[in-house]
This record gives C-alpha cells, structure tokens and sequence, in this order.
C-alpha cells in the first residue's frame, strides 16, 4: 500500500495563518490545506480507526485507537464544517461550545475529542 498523502507542514502552517487572518474570507485552496493538515495532525497524535473525522467538502480521516472499523458506516463519527474544525484545531473555539451549539455532530462513546484538541501544531509559532 502506498504511503499515505501528507500535507507538508509548512504547508500547512501558512495556510492556517491565512485563515487566522481571516477566517470568513480565506481562500478555499488556503482553507482545504489547512483543513487537511490539521487532520493528519489528529492523525497523529491520535491514531487509529476507531473514530471517523468528516471536515465536508475538504477532507476527512480516520483516528484513535480502538476497534477498527472496516465497512458501512463507522461507529464513531465526528463531523462539522471547515471553520468550526479549524476553530477547534486551534483553540478558539471549546469542543463543549460546538458540541452544545450543534456546530458538531458526535456519535459513539469514542467520539470525544476534548483530549486531543486543541491541536500542537495549530497553535501560532
């Protein structure tokens, strides 16, 4: 199987300071690497199959250690839109906030990412 696709990192670095400039008006190719690398940064520090992370129309992943899913509908899914995913990945906005507002949909015991979020690598240099 090939390796799989990363974003580089710096990559994905200025496209997250594009968004924080402005994230209502960043450019869809800025704010998709952004999406993209954030996700393969929960990748990393959570890894697995156990939870499905959809970020539509840019990406998703699957992460965090557990039982593997393998077909249909995964178990645990998390999904949200590109500016509360971004929002969560760099810390300005809580899990219990979107959660609570609706701006994320969780479903499954595993699909809590409070002791993930947010993300190392998100947050300004």
């Amino acid at each position: 199987m090939p390796p799989r696709r990363r974003t580089e990192p710096a990559d994905g670095r200025a496209a997250l300071a594009v968004w924080r400039a402005d994230p209502s008006g960043v450019p869809t190719p800025a704010r998709r690497t952004a999406v993209r690398f954030t996700l393969e940064e929960l990748a990393d520090v959570a890894p697995g199959h156990t939870v499905e992370v959809r970020v539509p129309p840019d990406a998703a992943v699957q992460a965090v250690e557990g039982p593997r899913h393998t077909r249909g509908t995964p178990p645990n899914v998390v999904e949200t839109d590109p500016q509360t995913w971004l929002s969560l990945a760099t810390g300005t906005l809580s899990w219990a906030d979107a959660v609570a507002s609706g701006r994320v949909r969780a479903s499954g015991e595993r699909a809590d990412l409070t002791a993930y979020l947010p993300l190392q690598a998100a947050r300004p240099r």
